[in-house]
């Protein structure tokens, strides 16, 4: 479970929601729904980096299947990579 604070507690005690940061994401709640997650700057790179990762993937994926003749539907991988679906 992540570490959450209410929206006012996290303005209030900025620094030391910074804080928790650094150690794992902490959830922002709003009238008592989650509305946001602070996460330190390494875990944004590192998710960065993933996506990257999983971009590059596909990307060789699909160069294989260009190759091999066997790409059918160049829309349909526009528009899964748009949406963020790289699988």
């Amino acid at each position: 479970m992540l570490d959450a604070l209410t929206a006012n507690e996290a303005k209030t005690h900025f620094g030391d929601l910074l804080l928790r940061a650094q150690r794992g994401p902490v959830q922002i709640n709003k009238n008592g729904q989650p509305v946001a997650v602070v996460i330190s700057m390494d875990e944004y790179a590192n998710i960065e980096a993933m996506k990257l990762r999983l971009l590059q993937s596909r990307a060789t994926q699909i160069k294989a299947e260009m190759a091999a003749g066997t790409l059918s539907d160049g829309d349909a991988f526009l528009d899964d990579l748009a949406a963020g679906q790289f699988d």
